[in-house]
């Protein structure tokens, strides 16, 4: 099987630098692909992105050697079970809240006897190889994410789950779960760091990969020399946004607006 990139960089004590597709579009995960991420992410939580769309989008990234992952909707077997079996080496899965949402996702990652899940890998086999199911269990990486209030109480419960691979911190819901407006590159000092360096103390102390979701590269360069192992910055969406305000803005000479807080 195809090995998985990530795990090389990770044994190699460096971290992994992540992108983020919103845009429901072949040719522009092509594109982002020939950038330099180590990793990109298919949005299919708050992305316009589809499964046929993801599909094609995953075919666009394998003409690279970017390791192509997801983030799912929601923790729905059927869905994770799909995207992996088109060929994703990586999961997302939003909203974990305790130990039992968290074996359902890791469990459905997983096929049997480890997990329940079905037997199918129909792109997978393409991507990865003719001893896809031999070997898909190791390689494929899962992330639970932690950003509701009930997570917060349970991260050492969330993060002792067999078969987890990491964590991943979506700042804006974050800031939703402790009474704050929804923001990213939250600064020292704040709650919302304070909850996200707690976080990342229990990813440390449990052994799992730790990855966050930035603004800008600068706070993401921070967030990796905090102990981070896995940064994503921005997204193709706010890349586009963000290159296209900035021309027009000078070429009429006005001020651009803040920046959507979305992903």
């Amino acid at each position: 099987m195809r090995k998985n990139k990530l795990k090389e960089i990770l044994k190699q004590g460096k971290s992994i630098v992540n992108g983020w597709l919103q845009i429901p579009s072949s040719f522009s995960a092509e594109v982002m692909s020939h950038q330099g991420w180590d990793s990109l992410t298919i949005d299919m939580q708050h992305g316009a992105i589809d499964y046929p769309n993801a599909l094609q989008m995953l075919q666009a990234i394998s003409t690279t050697d970017v390791v192509p992952m997801a983030r799912v909707n929601w923790n729905e077997p059927g869905q994770i079970m799909k995207i992996l079996d088109a060929g994703a080496y990586g999961v997302i899965c939003p909203m974990v809240s305790n130990r039992e949402q968290a074996e359902k996702y890791v469990q459905a990652c997983l096929y049997p006897p480890k997990g329940y899940r079905s037997f199918g890998p129909i792109r997978g086999l393409i991507y990865g190889g003719s001893d896809y199911a031999d070997h898909a269990n190791e390689e494929i990486l899962k992330f639970a994410m932690i950003e509701t209030s009930e997570a917060l109480q349970k991260l050492d419960e969330i993060m002792s789950t067999p078969g987890l691979d990491g964590i991943y911190i979506g700042p804006a819901d974050l800031s939703l779960a402790i009474g704050q407006k929804p923001a990213f590159d939250n600064q020292e000092g704040t709650p919302a760091f304070e909850k996200i360096n707690n976080i990342l103390n229990h990813a440390k102390k449990n052994n799992l990969i730790a990855g966050i979701h930035n603004g800008t590269p600068e706070y993401a360069e921070k967030m990796i020399n905090l102990g981070f192992q896995l940064v994503t910055i921005g997204s193709d969406q706010r890349y586009m946004s963000a290159g296209a305000k900035s021309a027009v803005s000078k070429l009429k000479n006005i001020k651009s607006k803040e920046d959507s807080k979305a992903y």
